[in-house]
């Protein structure tokens, strides 16, 4: 790392320290040539690989602008959101990989976007799973339907338990 002070080429770090939870690392430099101090940020890259093959950085804001989309009129809180928006982007990095396929972001979202809200998983899938008819949006609600009497099931079941 080069000073910003001299240009000088060598520094040497004198604290590191994690900021917003191991995302980023800040360090603390000392210049070898003037001495003066100066201070580092690192943070990894997260690129998105899109259906054309070019790449972009990750964007949280960008999921949760699609998901306000999808919940348009629905009774979903912003913060929801953005805790969705949160959980798609540690369940990515979780991979620890640094491209991920577009796609891929897309199914992150769907189950987080379903237990928040049906209606906007429906819109959401609709769009990203491209439905092209009235027998896809049907296939969609028999799954949910299914999903729910599981649910349902296992929650009778937990009861009789108890």
């Amino acid at each position: 790392m080069r000073c910003p002070y001299c240009r000088h080429p060598d520094s040497r770090v004198v604290d590191s320290r994690e900021a917003e939870d191991g995302k980023i690392i800040r360090r603390r430099r000392v210049c070898q040539q003037c001495e003066k101090r100066f201070t580092t940020v690192e943070e990894s890259v997260l690129a998105i690989v899109k259906r054309s093959g070019a790449t972009e950085p990750f964007s949280r804001n960008k999921i949760a602008t699609g998901v306000l989309k999808a919940c348009q009129g629905r009774p979903v809180d912003a913060d929801d959101v953005a805790k969705l928006a949160q959980s798609v982007e540690d369940e990515i990095r979780s991979r620890g990989v640094a491209e991920v396929p577009s796609n891929e972001v897309g199914l992150a979202i769907l189950e987080p976007l379903r237990q928040l809200d049906e209606v906007a998983y429906l819109r959401y899938a609709s769009v990203y799973r491209s439905f092209e008819s009235l027998e896809d949006f049907e296939s969609a609600i028999a799954q949910l339907r299914e999903q729910h009497l599981v649910r349902e099931d296992d929650e009778a079941r937990e009861n009789a338990e108890a």
